[in-house]
């Protein structure tokens, strides 16, 4: 059995505007300055406290951290409740979901920085959370590059390394692949830089999903019929 492992944001959906003015109303809401755009968007894929984290670098209280990221939470709901709220899935995610949801020989998952409350609304709106096997979530786990995602992943699809491959747009999910032994796949359509996805050892790095579907046939499938 294959295992294919899909990150979310970034990934599977576009959220990163969601996300900064979330970070935005809760730096706001203690008194802070909010952090710059391209920072925010770095330390998506982290688990929060940890993206919290760097995002204030020269702060050592965890209780301050705490607030912040419950702030960040409350905002992020409010911001979901809200007209202007928008996490679409990217060009052609659905398509590549169907069409490996279709065969038999392929378990999909996901392994997300992403909290399962806010993962399921995505999910549930878009009507795929069927397609998925297993999903490892910031809840129960380290955070990224720990590997323990995908350990969990590929026990509960009964998937070796080998025959796994991790598919995200940041270089945490990169070195999490590279931490379980499985192949990775970057996204050029994500949060970081394709040269920073390569150089956290990519095995592959595709442009959009039509070529994301082409890859996952060379290393994936074509190998196993010669």
């Amino acid at each position: 059995m294959k295992l294919v492992i899909f990150d979310c944001d970034g990934t599977l959906v576009d959220s990163q505007h969601m996300i900064v003015a979330a970070m935005t109303d809760a730096f706001a809401s203690q008194g802070r300055v909010a952090p710059p755009r391209e920072s925010v968007v770095g330390v998506v894929g982290l688990s929060l406290d940890w993206a919290i984290a760097r995002l204030v670098p020269e702060e050592t209280d965890p209780v301050v951290i705490e607030r912040l990221s419950e702030a960040y939470k409350e905002a992020f709901r409010e911001r979901r409740l809200g007209p202007d709220h928008t996490e679409p899935l990217y060009d052609g995610v659905r398509d590549v979901l169907d069409r490996l949801a279709a065969r038999e020989d392929v378990s999909l998952g996901i392994a997300t920085g992403k909290s399962r409350r806010g993962l399921d609304a995505v999910l549930e709106r878009e009507g795929i959370v069927h397609h998925f096997r297993t999903i490892q979530t910031a809840d129960t786990h380290p955070s990224k590059p720990h590997p323990s995602m995908i350990f969990a992943a590929m026990s509960e699809a009964v998937a070796e390394p080998v025959d796994t491959v991790m598919i995200g747009d940041t270089t945490f999910d990169i070195e999490m692949a590279l931490g379980a032994g499985t192949s990775s796949i970057g996204v050029a359509w994500g949060y970081h830089p394709v040269d920073a996805l390569r150089a956290a050892g990519a095995h592959h790095v595709t442009a959009d999903c039509a070529e994301l579907g082409r890859t996952l046939d060379r290393l994936m499938f074509e190998r196993q019929v010669g």
